[in-house]
């Protein structure tokens, strides 16, 4: 198949060996994918993926890697032992893992592994054990970025915000936005989203509901979360969703915070950082590292994607075939370009 291989440090678009399907895999033919920033985390931190000690991804300069694990596809092939669930033609979507001898011997994550080929290319395989068809007249290009708006719905779920508390997006990225859209989703108000960006802060308003935008170069976030709290006549504290992952900016938020903040860190945490841990603990403060999503918010964003009671596009702003993921990979890295760029590897219109 033609796809985008990374090997050796490199991207190239070119002919890459066809994936296999396993015992109860699909075999898709795939109709959209997304890029995310763990696709450039991946490439620029292959430390973690070459001694990864879960086995769930693996980076090794001598076999090729096809990145890519936000998707949908066609069915178009069935691995021994399969159902009758999934039949070709069915629109078929999947949380990123391949499962290893049906899960005996554990999983690998699609697109971080070689033995787990992602959706930046023609072909793509999925256990059926994690795949759901896709009904209705849903676009395909809204599926392809599910993943994504599954990470926002943990970490809100995770906060449970309770009446009178606040919450601060920090970032109006792709997971700053899906954040947005979760607390939008719950009713929940006024929801303060900060970023250096005009258009993204604009985004988050026009797109996904946010209802204060701050630039952080102009005035500190903290402060006016002090004068919404005061304007709405509110009690409770505020509950930072940090969706940069910037080096120093959890140490920054710890040294800000208002006392009993609670902060989720949803920005990605590849090379290690520094906290205060005085300065949390003088302010109280509640932090929490990863964890998800978890199928139930994998899932639950599907159906609300499918049912049409979230409609992720306006994150998208840019589509894209095969030959122009290098580029827009490289301008991920420099934090340019829409939130969210969605890939056709086969050149349709999905």
């Amino acid at each position: 198949m033609r796809a985008v291989v990374l090997r050796d440090g490199e991207l190239t678009v070119r002919e890459t060996a066809d994936p296999i399907a396993g015992q109860g895999d699909l075999l898709l033919k795939t109709l959209s994918t997304a890029i995310c920033a763990s696709d450039v985390h991946f490439m620029d931190h292959p430390e973690l993926a070459i001694d990864d000690p879960t086995g769930r991804s693996l980076y090794d300069v001598d076999r090729d890697i096809v990145m890519g694990h936000e998707f949908v596809g066609e069915v178009i092939g069935h691995g021994p032992g399969c159902s009758d669930a999934f039949p070709i033609g069915a629109r078929v979507t999947s949380m990123p893992i391949r499962l290893v001898d049906g899960g005996a011997g554990g999983l690998r994550i699609i697109g971080q592994h070689p033995e787990a080929q992602g959706s930046f290319g023609e072909l793509l395989v999925v256990p059926e054990a994690t795949a759901k068809v896709v009904a209705g007249d849903v676009s395909s290009d809204a599926i392809a970025v599910v993943d994504c708006f599954a990470v926002g719905e943990f970490y809100v779920r995770s906060a449970n915000l309770q009446p009178g508390e606040v919450p601060i997006v920090i970032g109006a990225g792709a997971v700053g936005l899906s954040a947005v859209a979760a607390l939008s989703s719950r009713g929940i108000e006024p929801i303060i989203v900060s970023d250096f960006q005009a258009d993204r802060r604009e985004l988050a308003r026009s797109g996904f509901g946010a209802h204060v935008l701050v630039d952080p170069a102009e005035e500190s976030v903290f402060d006016v979360f002090r004068k919404v709290r005061a304007e709405h006549k509110l009690g409770g504290s505020a509950v930072v969703l940090e969706c940069v992952g910037a080096p120093g900016l959890i140490d920054k938020l710890v040294s800000e915070a208002e006392f009993l903040t609670r902060i989720y860190c949803a920005g990605g945490w590849y090379t290690g950082d520094t906290l205060s841990i005085t300065q949390a603990t003088r302010n109280g403060l509640t932090l929490q590292f990863g964890g998800g999503p978890m199928p139930q918010d994998w899932f639950g964003v599907l159906d609300a994607v499918v049912e049409g009671r979230l409609d992720p596009m306006p994150s998208v702003g840019s589509v894209i075939g095969l030959d122009e993921v290098p580029d827009a990979i490289e301008r991920a890295r420099r934090s340019e370009g829409p939130p969210r760029v969605v890939v056709h590897p086969n050149g349709d219109v999905a």
